[in-house]
């Protein structure tokens, strides 16, 4: 597992995302996570749209079903749920910025319902949800463990949890380490990038079977490209972002050169994008050794 030296705290990333919110919903709009080229001829729009349908069909959604969108940014995916699938959506994100604009949509159903809080520190009643999500939210925990025993806490038993992550290569080699991976997490403010046997694993201790994962760094990898020409195309056309660039005390204007760091860790294979569904296990009941009555 990729770490950095000093853990972001939850302080720090909601601190990125309200800083960079005019960058992120001008560039990226209201869905700010990877798209799913299924063809490579989509628009964005539609990737990033199939994106969240692949997460639905992992998560078996049912209209009426009660869902958890965990960092769930602008609320678009969570919007997406509850308008579509009619799921009942509960949505967290940590950023104000974020829950203000999702707020500011928000209908008078309170469906999705919006939570400014941190994941980790949250008091949703225990097995209230038969489904949640994660897309592009896990990283961003400084424990990633805890990010599971809430999940398996607030999930019926027989619950899916779906988690669509930033995955590193099983073995990176050092330059990897110190030239992508390590300042990818530091900069985009996250503690941790995991593995794929990372999360199996913290899954498995924290209560969850793996009943799939799917490796789709190939459909997401498009992504970068077309972020950094549009980063480009804004640079030239926008004032503001060179004066954002150029402001010793914005503390996030490295998030620039980060889309440039990730566009090469998909292309040399350092990183990967997984989407990996975990079934609840229900829990299993006291053993008694208590001798059979003869």
């Amino acid at each position: 597992m990729i770490k950095t030296e000093q853990p972001a705290a939850p302080a720090d990333v909601a601190s990125h995302y309200d800083e960079l919110d005019y960058f992120y919903r001008d560039i990226w709009g209201e869905h700010v996570h990877h798209g799913l080229w299924l063809t490579g001829r989509e628009s964005r729009a539609v990737a990033v749209r199939q994106l969240v349908e692949a997460v639905a069909k992992a998560a078996e959604l049912q209209e009426g079903q009660s869902v958890c969108d965990i960092g769930c940014g602008y609320g678009a995916t969570a919007r997406l749920l509850a308008a579509e699938w009619k799921a009942k959506v509960t949505a967290i994100t940590v950023s104000p910025a974020q829950h203000a604009f999702a707020a500011s949509l928000a209908d008078e159903k309170e469906n999705p319902k919006y939570i400014l809080g941190d994941w980790l520190a949250q008091r949703l009643p225990d097995s209230s949800f038969d489904a949640a999500i994660a897309i592009e939210s896990s990283e961003h925990m400084p424990d990633l463990r805890q990010f599971f025993l809430q999940a398996a806490r607030v999930l019926k038993d027989g619950g899916r949890l779906v988690v669509c992550a930033w995955l590193s290569r099983e073995d990176p080699q050092a330059w990897e380490r110190k030239l992508l991976l390590e300042p990818i997490c530091r900069e985009g403010r996250m503690p941790c990038m995991g593995t794929e046997s990372d999360y199996r694993a913290l899954a498995a201790e924290t209560g969850f079977d793996c009943v799939r994962f799917q490796d789709v760094s190939r459909e997401v990898s498009s992504t970068w490209p077309r972020i950094a020409w549009t980063f480009f195309g804004k640079l030239i056309g926008n004032p503001r972002y060179l004066r954002f660039l150029f402001n010793r005390h914005a503390r996030n204007r490295v998030f620039a050169f980060t889309i440039f760091r990730l566009w090469l860790a998909y292309r040399t294979g350092s990183m990967r994008y997984g989407i990996f569904t975990f079934l609840r296990a229900p829990a299993k009941p006291p053993f008694d050794n208590a001798a059979p009555a003869s």
